[in-house]
């Protein structure tokens, strides 16, 4: 059986997404290969065993097109409305807070944040299925 053990996203500058996932998440840097062209980082804290890759393609300026593809990343926090709170206390603008309950039956509390490379990020509240 396959194991999920990382996703990857391209990165224009690496010490400013370095510092988002770091003050956001809690990611800190697992490894790294550097190469003349280009660089590899991994992140990941205690509570992950799958890694966040940024690659960063030494030279590039333009920012990176999303497509119609990408449609987000998803983390889980014990509490969504403070973390909304810190990250905006961070300026890093996080998206309203959505509660989401059909028939009156909370299934999922969330917001979304974008990362300064233009990634979308759910954070969504430990509960029911998301833990």
């Amino acid at each position: 059986m396959a194991k999920i053990i990382h996703s990857m996203i391209r990165v224009l500058d690496l010490d400013r997404s370095l510092a988002f996932y770091r003050e956001a998440f809690g990611l800190t840097e697992s490894h790294r290969l550097d190469f003349p062209d280009f660089a590899l980082v991994y992140l990941r804290n205690d509570e992950n065993d799958v890694e966040l890759e940024l690659t960063l393609n030494k030279g590039r300026t333009e920012p990176y097109s999303h497509g119609s593809g990408y449609g987000h990343i998803a983390v889980c926090v014990d509490d969504a409305a403070s973390e909304r709170e810190r990250f905006q206390t961070l300026g890093y603008a996080p998206r309203e807070l959505v509660e989401f309950a059909p028939d009156g039956q909370l299934l999922a509390r969330f917001f979304f944040v974008t990362d300064p490379d233009g990634y979308e990020i759910e954070v969504l509240e430990r509960h029911g299925h998301y833990r």
